[in-house]
This record gives C-alpha cells, structure tokens and sequence, in this order.
C-alpha cells in the first residue's frame, strides 16, 4: 500500500477524536466515548514520556501482553502521540521462546495483567519493567496525567509504531516494521475502499497482537471515526451475541475464524442482525458463500502481505475465486522462483478448474516501488524478502488471462504429485464443500520414491465410502489432487490467529497419533491405515534412502 511520508500518522487521528463525545468504545459491561479514548491515549502518552524518558527520533519500544481489552488501543493512541512503537506479544507462546520475542524487540516495559503474569514466571527479561493494568499501583502511577491533552506534534509518518510478529510456520518469528504513515493510510484506504463512516461499529475479535486486528480493523474506525467494540478473545458462539449487543456493522477475519462461525447450531433468526460486511483472508469461496446465505452479509476477500510488501485488492467484476487486481501503485507479478519469469496465464475451464496449475502457479512478486518497511534486526530475512529488487511474498497465486489474481497458497505449501505442481488452497477449497467436514486442511507429505502425495485433515465424522463417493462428484477435482491419506480430527490445530497449524501438521504426516485412512496403491477406495500399513511405508522409505524426509535416523 502507498502512503506519502510527508502525509498524516495515527496521531492526528487519535488527536481528532478530541471533544467528540458520542459513543466510541465498547468493551464487555464498559463504554467510553471517543472523547474519553483520545483523553485516555494523552494521559498514557504523558505517562509513556515519563518512564521511557524523552529522546526525539529515539523510537523507544514497549511491549503489550494482554487480551483485547481497552488497554490495547488506548496504548496504541499513546504510542502513536509520543512517538514510540509497540510491539504485540502473542499470549499463546510459552517460556524461551516468548521471552526471545520480547527481548528481541527490545521492550523497555511491558504492560500485562495478573491473568497473564504466570506467563512471565521464572523468565530472564533484564531491562524490561512489567506494568499491570489491573492493579491499584498502576492506577495511581496514571492518576497524575489525567488532565493531559493529545498533542500530535511529536509525531512523524516515518516514526516506528508497531512491531508485528509475522505467524511463520518455521524459525523464530520476525518481528515486521510498521510505521505510523503506513498505518494511518491503511486506515483511509480502508475507509475509502469499503465505504466504512462514523455510523459504523467495528467489531475487533481478531486478537491485537496481530496486524490484521490493528491496521484493518482499529485503523479504518480510527479514520472513519467509526465506535470499536472489542471483543476479549474470539469466540464463534459468542460472535452474533456480541454483534447484536454493539450493534457491529463491520468486522475482520483471518484463517479458520468464519468457519467456526459457520459451524454453531443455525437459527432461524441469524439473519437479524447489523452486520454488513465482513473484511478479511482465507475464508474462501464455499464458506463466504455460505455465510451471506446464512446471516446476510457479504464477506469481502483481500489480500496484503503480513509486511505490507504488495496487496490485492477485490474490485467489481472480480471472478469467483478471484482475490482481485494489484493496489494501485502495485507492479504485481507471478513468477517462477526457479527461473525469474513471469508464470504463463492460467487456463481455466467452464467450472472454473485450473488446467495449467504446473505452468501458471508461481510466487507473486512486486516489482514496484514496495512499501515494505523491513524487519526489525534481521537483516538475512529482509534480503530474502528482496530478492533482485523486487519484493518476494512468499505466497502463491495464478493470473488469469483478464489480469485477476487467484492465491494458490504460501510457497511451503506446493505439492508436487508425480511431476504435476499443485496447490494446498486449491484443493482445499474443493474438499470445502463436503458437507461432514467442519474444518479442512490440505498439506504434502513426501512420497516414498519421489516428490510428495496428498495429504488431508478433517475434522468431524469421517465415512470413507461416503467420502470417495464426494471426490468422484467433484468436476474440478483432477486426478492426482484426491488425497492419498485422510486424518481424522475432533478439531483443527490452529495458531493464536486462527490460521492452521500446517508445520505440525506436516511434521507428523502419516504417522501420528489420529486415525488416519488411506487409499492404497492400486486401490480405490479408504481403508483404515494399521500400524502395519506405516511400518511398509516406512520400510519403502529406507530402501530409497528418504526416511530423513519422514524425520527417522
């Protein structure tokens, strides 16, 4: 996404809210006016002045370990007026590796509550102060700055705001660079792009740790001037409670979170509710469908790198299945990683189905100007991302010959199938529309003499005459894209944003602890695999020399 440097920052935006005293902030049995947030946000940022002490261009960081609580936005408007960054801390990472994150980003305090301290005990965190919002010592260090005023004079476009990690599924996280200028235009594109205003209440579930929470949800109502009603931690039987009770008209997704909406009990009333748009990535095509049917609203797919490096936009006349065209500003393109060129255009028949998935998936690549600010102190993932001048995604999509772009998947999840490249999403948005499965995850497992075979998870009953029954009637579904094994799941492992945990899927393959059914060579249907059928596999394995793909000695 472009932005102008010399353009606005997320303090003239939290400045602006200053005297508008309609409702602006909702959160369980709590309601603050837009008024009383900018007066919250001063009052932190007066106190953040204080501990972190005033160095001009210094861009002290601070971290903030806590759920979706008023605490959450009201520091991100402090970090905004007094120039520093915040990084968010993912509740869900445990011992070394959480206290990496934090000593990685260089917080100089951190602000948790009692429900989170247990996650710090016995960690080595020199130099980072702990402040918790829900003590009676923490009250009485803000009680001095109430009487603060936002000031955004302080602030500049290029000023560090966040420090997002990214949800890699290998290596430590890296903690991207966001600036207040890229913030504050994503909000205003937003605002513009999906016609978002100040009668609208943004529903944010998503957890604020992450970037789609922040710069796709918090961003646009902070532009708009629209009211934020927060919502703890996600909860699918929660969700259309919640949006009765704020009246919510918009919120965002990512991963698996729209599914497990799909997923509670139907009403016959789910259609009564304020909702009219929803914003977000990887729902897909069945599943959006699905929701419009069931509740009325309209969920819009876009696409924009965790790091901001390129975006797609949906626009009209986007195909189904499509995620849209480049931003503009965006040189877009799909190229062979292996060779540098662009990726031949995608050949699609009557339903839809790609024809050419060998000669058309590749990785989207801008060759623009790209917006990606780096990575904070990892300069060997940043010149990965930059390759040539160009910025790299990481991700895979087709273009078909009228220019829309359809994602294919990230580029760990090619499968190559006796020659052929596929793609996990692809095959996944076909296994989508069978009807026993609450949740679907497609990922490689190698192949005892070459490449890989398909591998499927569901989650919920699974009857394997039933299921080939399904494969059979999928127009779309070319040969080698039925899977080979099928685990079995109660539910799907998920990430602390909602996306599936496909590393440990994966690792574990065929070889874990969930039944798991499989077509055999030569046989057409599933049968259930034994410990016997995994000791041949593993013995053909050995013979070729590829049980290190398997992780054995």
């Amino acid at each position: 996404m472009r932005y102008d440097r010399r353009g606005g920052t997320v303090a003239q935006l939290v400045r602006q809210r200053w005297g508008d005293d309609r409702p602006g902030l909702w959160c369980e049995d709590r309601v603050l006016t837009h008024h009383e947030v900018a007066a919250g946000a001063a009052a932190r940022a007066a106190l953040l002045a204080d501990l972190l002490g005033e160095v001009p261009g210094s861009a002290p960081h601070f971290g903030i370990l806590l759920d979706n609580t008023p605490e959450y936005p009201l520091w991100l408007g402090a970090a905004a007026l007094a120039g520093a960054a915040v990084a968010g801390i993912n509740p869900t990472r445990r011992g070394a590796e959480l206290a990496r994150d934090i000593r990685h980003t260089e917080c100089r305090f951190l602000l948790t509550d009692h429900a989170h301290l247990p996650l710090l005990t016995n960690l080595e965190l020199p130099g980072t102060r702990l402040l918790l919002t829900d003590s009676d010592a923490y009250e009485a260090l803000l009680a001095p700055y109430a009487d603060a005023e936002p000031d955004d004079a302080l602030a500049t476009p290029g000023d560090r705001f966040l420090l997002y990690f990214t949800s890699g599924s290998t290596g430590a996280p890296k903690a991207a660079v966001c600036t207040q200028g890229r913030v504050a235009a994503a909000g205003r594109s937003l605002v513009d792009q999906l016609q978002l205003g100040p009668d609208d209440v943004h529903y944010v579930c998503m957890p604020m740790f992450h970037g789609n929470a922040v710069i796709a949800d918090w961003a646009p109502a902070l532009a708009s001037g629209a009211g934020v009603a927060l919502r703890r931690r996600f909860s699918a039987s929660g969700f259309l409670t919640d949006v009765r009770a704020y009246g919510a008209t918009y919120f965002t997704y990512v991963g698996r979170a729209v599914q497990y909406v799909l997923a509670t009990p139907e009403r016959p009333d789910d259609r009564d509710n304020p909702l009219r748009l929803g914003f977000g990535t990887e729902a897909g095509a069945v599943d959006a469908a699905a929701f419009q049917r069931r509740f009325g609203v309209r969920l819009v797919e876009g696409y924009g790198s965790s790091e901001g490096g390129a975006a797609v936009r949906h626009v009209p006349g986007t195909p189904a299945g499509a995620v849209g065209g480049a931003a503009p500003g965006d040189d877009l393109a799909v190229v062979d990683p292996a060779t540098g060129k662009e990726c031949a255009a995608a050949v699609l028949d009557p339903t839809g189905r790609l024809l050419n998935g060998t000669e058309a998936i590749g990785e989207l690549v801008n060759r623009g100007a790209s917006p990606f600010e780096g990575y904070w102190r990892n300069p060997a993932a940043e010149a990965e991302r930059r390759k040539d001048g160009w910025y790299w995604t990481g991700d895979l999509f087709y273009r078909d010959p009228d220019g829309f772009l359809y994602f294919a998947g990230r580029t760990d999840d090619r499968l190559r199938v006796d020659g052929e490249n596929l793609a996990a999403a692809m095959i996944e948005n076909i296994l989508a529309r069978y009807e026993d499965a609450a949740a679907v995850a497609v990922y490689a497992v190698p192949d005892a003499v070459s490449g890989d075979q398909v591998m499927a998870a569901l989650a919920g009953p699974f009857d394997p005459e039933r299921f080939r029954a399904f494969l059979t009637a999928q127009p779309d579904l070319g040969t080698k894209m039925a899977p080979r094994f099928v685990r079995v799941l109660e539910r799907m492992p998920v990430t602390a944003t909602n996306k599936i945990h496909r590393a440990g899927l994966r690792s574990e393959g065929f070889r874990c602890a969930d039944p798991v059914w499989w077509r055999a060579p030569g046989e057409a249907g599933y049968r259930r695999l034994t410990g016997a059928d995994v000791a041949g596999l593993v013995a053909q394995f050995r013979a070729r020399g590829r049980e290190g793909l398997l992780g054995l000695p």
